[in-house]
């Protein structure tokens, strides 16, 4: 069986996926083998990626569109390479493919640890060049970060259904409910709500 693996650092609104669900389309996984994932290419406990490894057997193939979309830690690919050698699995990265189901060449395990090498060091100049550019703005006196959330930008109905939560009408389940929002976001109202009437 083929499997595919596909991952966005962030979740579907501000990353799309889409490039890389056609390229692993195109390498011959159909669409509902394929493990999404937004997530850090360098968190240890990926959700969707565990539950692909829990899903592969001996002789299965799992296809990524580059080293850095199945992981940005070294240590973590050395950790999926080791994990493929002893289940027989064979990984497609992109145009690299590493088959474990036979025994892994020196030559070919090196490159493939190398490649995972420089897509780690990739994220952190990434990462560097972030924190500098944020450094620098606050040295300039920017606001970095979200702007916060005042009274004003509260829609009108949670106001009003606040009103009748205040007073023991509705509950936060029927309030989140009729305002058509999720219960985290009316707290965060609510708080703000607070804050501003002290």
């Amino acid at each position: 069986m083929i499997y595919g693996y596909a991952r966005c650092s962030t979740n579907e609104t501000k990353q799309d996926i889409t490039r890389q669900t056609r390229e692993l389309k195109s390498m011959g996984v159909t669409e509902n083998n394929i493990y999404f994932e937004y997530e850090s290419g360098t968190k240890a406990d990926r959700e969707q990626l565990k539950r692909l490894m829990d899903k592969v057997e001996s002789g299965d193939t799992i296809v990524a569109t580059e080293v850095s979309r199945i992981t940005r830690s070294t240590k973590q690919l050395c950790e999926i390479i080791e994990f493929a050698k002893t289940n027989k699995i064979k990984l497609i990265l992109g145009n690299f493919v590493v088959d474990c189901s036979k025994d892994l060449d020196p030559m070919t395990e090196g490159m493939l640890k190398m490649m995972g090498v420089f897509s780690e060091l990739e994220r952190n100049i990434i990462s560097q060049r972030v924190k500098s550019g944020m450094a620098n703005a606050k040295a300039k006196g920017s606001i970095v970060g979200r702007p916060r959330t005042s009274i004003k930008d509260i829609p009108v109905n949670v106001i009003k259904a606040y009103e009748l939560l205040k007073n023991g009408k509705i509950n936060k389940t029927e309030c989140a409910r009729m305002c058509d929002i999720s219960r985290p976001s009316l707290d965060k109202y609510i708080n703000i709500i607070k804050e501003q009437i002290r």
